[in-house]
């Protein structure tokens, strides 16, 4: 199925070109506008990346493939990262990340039937001193345990 940008997201992608030297050098933040267009990186959407920036469709699929913002598959409404790096582990990230494999019933990567969550486990985010932490979607959520991070997906269950 082909891809293409909305209008709105053109306008977007125009003033985010705007602030970079070259197209090419603006490839992440036009990825990430395709990604929350079509909730995935396609092989459509890098060809329609590549095109518009006008650079080789294996430099687009390198940086796709390299940073893990970018999913190569459908994923869920609400993706859940939970790091599991050093000091989110020393302070119960796994007991977390363990407690929501379970109550959601999913894999690391994987999608819920209902495809409302989806989960990956994933290296530092940043929040060293206010671990554990998870990301879902774009807000943190820092100094956790099992219950609160309980009471997170309840929370994101009731917005459906």
């Amino acid at each position: 199925m082909e891809f293409k940008f909305t209008e709105e997201n053109s306008k977007k992608i125009e003033d985010i070109l705007k602030r970079y030297p070259t197209k090419k050098a603006a490839v992440m933040p036009v990825l990430y506008v395709a990604q929350e267009q079509n909730g995935w990186i396609s092989g459509e959407v890098m060809k329609e990346v590549a095109s518009l920036l006008g650079m080789p469709s294996d430099e687009v699929l390198g940086v796709v493939t390299f940073y893990t913002m970018y999913h190569q598959k459908p994923m869920g409404k609400y993706h859940l990262q939970v790091c599991t790096n050093v000091s989110c582990m020393l302070r119960g990230a796994y007991k977390i990340y363990d407690y929501i494999k379970d109550k959601l019933n999913i894999a690391n990567g994987g999608v819920t039937e209902d495809a409302v969550f989806s989960l990956e486990e994933v290296e530092c985010m940043g929040s060293c001193g206010t671990a554990p932490m998870i990301a879902v979607n774009e807000d943190f959520f820092e100094n956790l345990d099992v219950e609160k991070a309980d009471q997170i997906i309840e929370s994101f269950k009731n917005r459906n």
